[in-house]
């Protein structure tokens, strides 16, 4: 599939497909959007947002969640504000996530089939990573946003004067719900 891609792409450049595409590193609406990284959303949510290209940087991530406060969709978030002009923030989870009821259990016997050994496994919780709560999803997909809000709006990095609200989006209609 990669080499695929890599065809693909060499006839893109050549025929000046990205010409389209051109904008600039900084978002014209100001704004930033922390999202799931499910393949339902990757068209959907920008033409529901009506957002082009340019308009706003999208963070997506399994469950479009913040797990702790100095993971990588927080760094994101923060370089987006400090370094490109980002004022307010948009966190969208969306109905049928598979990040919902996600859980070490059920990875583990995955993981030990596919060749991670116990051993590996034991490395990791010993370096001090708590394994079950880093591949933990969430249970209540509204509690789950307004968390993941709640941790933006709470953190110590973050100005004041951000906007940070929170949605579900319909992941086959595209409607937006805002959630309180």
């Amino acid at each position: 599939m990669i080499d695929q891609i890599i065809d693909f792409n060499r006839h893109f450049v050549a025929e000046k497909g990205y010409e389209k595409y051109i904008t600039d590193k900084y978002p014209d609406k100001k704004l930033a959007v922390l999202t799931c990284m499910d393949t339902r959303l990757t068209e959907l949510l920008p033409a529901a947002l009506g957002l082009k290209n340019g308009d706003a940087k999208i963070i997506k991530n399994a469950g479009g969640l913040i797990i702790s406060p100095f993971d990588s969709a927080m760094r994101s978030l923060i370089v987006a504000i400090y370094e490109l002009g980002v004022q307010e923030i948009m966190v969208v989870a969306h109905t049928q996530c598979g990040a919902c009821h996600m859980s070490y259990s059920h990875f583990q016997p995955v993981m030990k089939e596919r060749g991670i050994t116990h051993e590996t496994l034991e490395t990791i919780s010993n370096c001090g990573i708590d394994i079950n709560q880093w591949l933990e999803g969430f249970h209540d997909t509204p509690d789950s946003v307004r968390n993941t809000v709640k941790t933006i709006q709470t953190h110590p990095l973050i100005p004041k004067d951000i906007i940070v609200r929170c949605f579900i989006i319909d992941s086959v209609t595209g409607e937006l719900e805002e959630i309180h």
